[in-house]
C-alpha cells in the first residue's frame, strides 16, 4: 500500500515535470516563421523557401502561407512532435529537430523522401 502512494506521487510528479517542458516549447513555437531552406534527402530542394511562412498563435491555431497558398487550423505540441490539423482535414505530424527562439527545424517525411526544413524568426 505504501508503495502504491508512492508511485502514484512518482506518477503525478513526471506528469508536472512533461507538463512543463511542454509549455515551454509552446512559448518558443509562438509568433512567425519565415523559410530559410529547405532540403529533400539533405540536398537543397526547388521549393520556394523564402515564400514560406508559418504563425502559431497562443490559442492552438495556425497558418501556412506557400507560394500564395494558404492553410489553417489547429495545432498542438507533444514532446518533440508537432500536429498540426488543417481545417477539414486530417492531422499532419512533423518532428522538431532544433527549436530555439530564433530558429526552428522540422523533419518531414513525404512518401518516404526525408524533407527538412528550417525556419527563422520573423
Amino acid at each position: 500500500m505504501k508503495n502504491r502512494g508512492k508511485l502514484i506521487t512518482f506518477s503525478f510528479l513526471m506528469l508536472v515535470i512533461a507538463a512543463c517542458n511542454n509549455a515551454g516549447n509552446d512559448k518558443l513555437l509562438l509568433g512567425k516563421w519565415n523559410g530559410a531552406e529547405w532540403l529533400i534527402d539533405g540536398k537543397p530542394s526547388n521549393y520556394d523557401v523564402k515564400n514560406t511562412f508559418f504563425n502559431f498563435d497562443s490559442t492552438g491555431h495556425y497558418t501556412f502561407d506557400y507560394s500564395g497558398n494558404n492553410e489553417k487550423g489547429t495545432y498542438k505540441l507533444e514532446n518533440e512532435m508537432l500536429f498540426t490539423t488543417p481545417d477539414n482535414e486530417k492531422e499532419i505530424m512533423v518532428k522538431i529537430t532544433k527549436q530555439t527562439k530564433d530558429s526552428l527545424v522540422f523533419e518531414m517525411n513525404r512518401s518516404g523522401q526525408p524533407e527538412q526544413l528550417t525556419l527563422i524568426r520573423k
